[in-house]
């Protein structure tokens, strides 16, 4: 099943290029936010599903192109942000398992705009295109065996990142958490639609400038390692989004008016605008000392 949230947060079934408002499914559901509602349907689905696929069976839908795409998980208890997860280039070393928290205020969605705000005083700006692991079973200390059991689908995310070097460095709080840098959508796709998590390919675009794209075989921490890291330190609750990292060959800087956008096998394309009050500007295209240092096996 791919669904998300359009409008005045309906939830939505996507058939082709229509989507199907089934909040008549929900029967009892009553939620005061977004997030509520989001949090409730997570947590239930699987008691839902049936009546929500019978639902949607008996409607046409409209067009996608007609509505509103929110964010499917518009303000999630935690982002955890797998650092330095793709094998890039040849023979590359591996690296070590590392993640990081990102402000859950910092979710948009398809359409929105990411502010690169003045007062950030980054080196460079990039969006890096991810595939995002959206739980949907609570637990801690998870082994890989059980790891999937927690997943409930797959979803796009841009972790937007204004590079900001201190003590030798990159401060992960000042480069990462800045409202607006975390795009997210356009849908969940559930798990049960997705043969191999780890055989998805990513398209990535900068308005007319196309990137190579990845494919999802060379991330380096397979997504069982990544939930068995993050739930050995914390609690995984449901809405949780475990972002997987990006092949960093696919990255250029990004400026006032850009067009960003994603497209990942199943799940759909996500598009957002840049604005920069600062008018700052980058050379265009790919960031190559980026993709060169990564390709040996560097930092970000």
């Amino acid at each position: 099943m791919k669904f998300g949230f359009f409008n005045e947060w309906a939830l939505g079934i996507v058939k082709g290029d229509k989507i199907v408002d089934v909040s008549g499914a929900l029967g009892q559901v009553h939620a005061h936010s977004p997030m509520e509602l989001v949090s409730v349907i997570l947590e239930n689905f699987d008691e839902l599903r049936s009546s929500i696929e019978d639902y949607a069976a008996k409607q046409s839908g409209v067009p996608i192109t007609s509505v509103t795409i929110r964010p499917p998980v518009p303000r999630p208890d935690k982002i955890i942000c797998m650092a330095v997860n793709y094998l890039e280039g040849e023979n590359p070393p591996m690296p070590e398992i590392d993640a990081f928290l990102k402000a859950s205020d910092c979710v948009i969605g398809p359409g929105g705009t990411v502010l690169m705000d003045p007062a950030s005083k980054a080196s460079i700006f990039h969006a890096e295109p991810e595939v995002a692991v959206v739980i949907g079973k609570q637990g801690r200390a998870i082994s890989q065996a059980k790891a999937m059991e927690h997943v409930l689908g797959y979803t796009g995310f841009m972790d937007v990142s204004a590079r900001t070097i201190v003590r030798g460095s990159q401060s992960y709080f000042q480069s990462k958490s800045w409202a607006t840098f975390g795009p997210m959508g356009p849908f969940i796709l559930t798990k049960d639609e997705v043969p191999d998590p780890n055989n998805i390919n990513v398209r990535v675009w900068n308005g007319d400038y196309q990137f190579p794209g990845y494919n999802t075989k060379d991330m380096a921490h397979k997504i069982p390692e990544c939930i068995e890291f993050a739930s050995a330190m914390m609690e995984l609750n449901v809405g949780d989004i475990i972002s997987t990292g990006t092949n960093h060959q696919n990255l250029g800087a990004i400026q006032d008016g850009d067009i960003l956008g994603m497209d990942i096998d199943g799940i759909g394309t996500l598009t957002v605008s840049v604005s920069d009050p600062a008018q700052r500007e980058w050379p265009r295209g790919r960031d190559e000392a980026m993709a060169t240092r990564m390709r040996s096996g560097g930092q970000p």
